[in-house]
This record gives structure tokens, C-alpha cells and sequence, in this order.
């Protein structure tokens, strides 16, 4: 049986998005649906939600939430989107999507899209939602067992994780070129010194852009979307898998903010604007000012990012505005520390604000070593609890170590699904 995704949008049929939604949905095995509602109880629920909308599109988005409210329509999980141009869309979205979650307790996901949206920009999604419903006996895992390999196919990095018996005792990490070629030697890498060769290894799981193609090859008995898989590797390093907690991960690409409920996502965003609010733009930034990565965070704590200006979405006028800046007499720790702002700004104001922080906030991946950027979030955010736990830069190969460990006794093939 089909996973059932409840509809809530505005403006799909018109911009021509509505058969590259159903696309992404269909090719994980989910339907998209739109619940049903009489016409005498638009007016009704659209007054008892309390939100002024003049569009009438709007008004049957809002009667239509209502309808899985109160019960009268079902889904598995809630897709919720509309027009990044439209600001009254951009309010009955927030205000749609707290209702769900308030009331209900189906994983949703929100999203802004534009005329040119495509099937492909919305798999990941959609993967998610389906993961969420059809997988959470997986998810529910809290403890690794057996000897586990763990492969984070990112962006920007190839990250591995060797698991044993609860424990992470080998890490591989690697700039991401070949996916094949960049895997294996992150393997050869988690494996040295442990005495370990990877024929021991009892089951694979990968995650990340790469993971199809390497899951394949390597006969992966877990291939999944990189949202459920990291999100699971947080909490579980935070020792956070009971109660509620907030996921942040700011990529090289691009950004996922999940928010968790008992170690299952139940609603996320990811994406930008532009990765001008990115890993990228910070590793561009550190090679500016004449710094390596690594110590780009700890150059941006002594500063003070008030004394320099950065003010652009885009990563090119970005570094644009840091060269101004620099010209005008900035020092370099202060650029540093406006870089981090920007960024923890623009995270902000483009993810944070669409969904509800509930602490701790666990922040993971690779810009997570970066100190200065941790204090910058922490400041935007008026001083959460914010958690950096220990190997949070490989929070996806983790999770996926730990995951994979409750199919090793089993004949799944996740590498046949795809």
C-alpha cells in the first residue's frame, strides 16, 4: 500500500509545479493526496483557524489542514508549500504548519517553491516523509551492535564511520572527488589500526548525495536520505534520543534544520536561498583572509562581528563585501567573526524561522568545528543550549553505522530498491 502525503499548497496547478511534486512523490512509492472538504466548510475552518487571507486558494489550504485536524481526511505525513513570492503564502504556511504538528502527530515538511522547481530538487524530501512513515522501526534504534560500516557521501567530504558494539573506534575522512574512489580510501582510512579488514565488517549503510551509487556497489543493506540518517546520529551523540531536540547542520551545499521527538524527525527544512549562508562560503572566506579552515573558527572568537559589514545573500557578492570591508580598514578576526554572523544570520532568517527550536540544539557536521560560527548561531538565537557532540563531523556515517546495525541479521538489500 502507498504512503499517503497530504497536500497543502497554493499555486502549484498555476506555476506548473503540481506534476513534478507527484513525480517526486511516485518514485518513493508515495501518493500525493488532497483532502477532501465540502464547500459550506471552508468558511468555517478558515474562521476558526483565525488568519486573514484574501486568497481564496489559501482559504482551501487552511479548511484542508483543518479537515486532518479534526480527523475527517487521513494521511501518512504532510507536504506543506507555496509560493516563495508570496508573503501572505509565506505566513498561512508557518501558521498551517504549527497547527499540524500542535495537533497531530504526522512528519511534515514545508517549502517554498519557485516556477522552475523540478522533480529532483524535491526527492529528498519526499524520500524523508517516506522514510519517516515506513521506517520506524529503524529510526527507533537507539544502540549499535556487531562490527557496522557507516558512509556519508557528502558534497564536499566523504565521511566514514566504523562502528563496534556501541562504540566508534575508526573515522575516515576525505574530500569528496571520485564518489567510488573517495569511499574506499575513507574505508582504508576507518579501518587502519583497528584490526579490522572490511570482510569483517557484518553491514553497510550510506547516506548522502553518493549513497545510491556506492550503496550499490558495495551491496549497502541501508540507503538512506541523509534528514532521518543524520538527524538519528545526532541525538544519539547528544545522548538526546529521549524527548525533543532540534538537528543543525550547515553543509557545504546546503543547510537541514530538523527538529526530533523521541530520535524520529518530525519536521524539517533544508536548502537556501544561496550558499552564501554555507560551508562554502565560510571555506572561500578562510581562504581570504589566509587561514586554513581549521582555524578560521577560533580567528572569528576574538573578533567582533559589529566592526565589519557583511550584508549579501550571495556567496559571490559575499566575498565581495568582505574584500570592501577588509579595504576599509577591518581586521582580519573581525571579518572573520562578521563571516560566522552572516551566515548564522542567514540560516536564520531563511530556515530557523520555519520551524519551532526546541532545545538542546544539537550542531553537527563540519562547520560545527568551527567555534565562531557555534557562538554566532547561539547569539541569533538569544542564547540556546546548544550541544556540539563529540565526532560531529561525521554525524551522518554514525548515523548510518548505528542504523544499519538492526538489518545485519536480516536478507534486506536496500542496494536492489533503487
Amino acid at each position: 500500500m502507498s504512503i499517503k502525503i497530504a497536500q497543502l499548497s497554493c499555486g502549484t496547478d498555476y506555476s506548473g509545479v503540481q506534476k513534478e511534486i507527484e513525480e517526486a512523490a511516485e518514485k518513493f512509492g508515495a501518493e500525493m493526496v488532497l483532502p477532501d472538504v465540502e464547500l459550506d466548510q471552508i468558511d468555517e475552518a478558515y474562521e476558526r483557524f483565525g488568519l486573514s487571507c484574501a486568497s481564496s486558494s489559501l482559504k482551501l489550504m487552511i479548511a484542508r489542514a483543518m479537515a486532518l485536524v479534526d480527523g475527517t481526511a487521513e494521511a501518512d505525513a504532510v507536504f506543506i508549500c507555496t509560493c516563495f513570492r508570496c508573503a501572505e503564502g509565506a505566513i498561512a504556511r508557518y501558521e498551517v504548519r504549527k497547527l499540524i504538528q500542535e495537533c497531530t502527530d504526522l512528519p511534515v515538511v514545508t517549502y517554498s517553491f519557485t516556477e522552475n522547481t523540478k522533480a529532483s530538487e524535491l526527492f529528498i524530501r519526499m524520500e524523508a516523509l517516506t522514510t519517516i512513515v515506513s521506517r520506524k522501526n529503524i529510526l527507533a534504534r537507539e544502540k549499535q551492535e556487531g562490527l557496522t560500516l557507516g558512509i556519508d557521501s557528502g558534497s564536499t567530504t566523504t565521511k566514514v564511520a566504523l562502528m563496534e558494539n556501541n562504540e566508534v573506534i575508526g573515522t575516515g575522512w576525505v574530500q569528496t572527488g571520485d564518489i567510488l574512489g573517495c569511499a574506499n580510501d575513507a574505508i582504508q582510512e576507518a579501518l587502519a589500526g583497528t584490526g579490522y579488514t572490511y570482510d569483517d565488517i557484518e553491514a553497510v549503510g550510506t547516506t548522502g548525495y553518493g549513497r545510491i551509487t556506492i550503496g550499490k556497489e558495495l551491496g549497502a543493506k541501508l540507503i538512506q536520505e541523509e534528514i532521518s540518517v543524520n538527524s538519528k546520529g545526532a541525538v544519539y551523540l547528544a545522548d538526546a534520543q529521549r524527548g525533543e531536540a532540534t538537528v543543525l547542520d550547515i553543509g557545504g551545499m546546503d543547510n537541514k534544520v530538523i527538529t526530533v521527538n523521541n530520535g524520529i524527525p518530525d519536521n524539517f527544512t533544508m536548502g537556501g536561498i544561496c550558499a552564501g549562508a554555507s560551508g562554502r562560503f565560510l571555506d572561500m572566506a578562510s581562504g581570504r583572509l589566509g587561514v586554513d579552515i581549521t582555524e578560521f573558527g577560533e580567528l572569528a572568537r576574538r573578533g567582533d562581528y559589529r566592526n565589519a559589514e557583511l550584508a549579501s545573500y550571495c556567496i559571490v557578492f559575499g566575498i565581495q563585501d568582505l574584500v570592501t570591508t577588509l579595504a576599509g580598514g577591518a581586521s582580519n578576526v573581525d571579518a572573520a567573526s562578521a563571516a560566522c554572523h552572516s551566515v548564522a544570520e542567514q540560516v536564520y532568517e531563511q530556515q530557523l524561522q520555519e520551524i519551532d527550536v526546541r532545545e538542546p540544539l544539537i550542531q553537527v557536521g563540519g562547520t560545527s568545528l568551527l567555534g565562531g560560527l557555534v557562538d554566532a548561531v547561539q547569539d541569533v538565537l538569544g542564547g540556546v543550549d546548544i550541544i556540539v557532540p563529540e565526532y560531529s563531523q561525521y554525524i551522518g556515517a554514525v548515523g548510518a553505522a548505528l542504523l544499519v546495525s538492526g538489518l545485519k541479521d536480516t536478507d534486506i538489500d536496500d542496494s536492489k530498491r533503487f
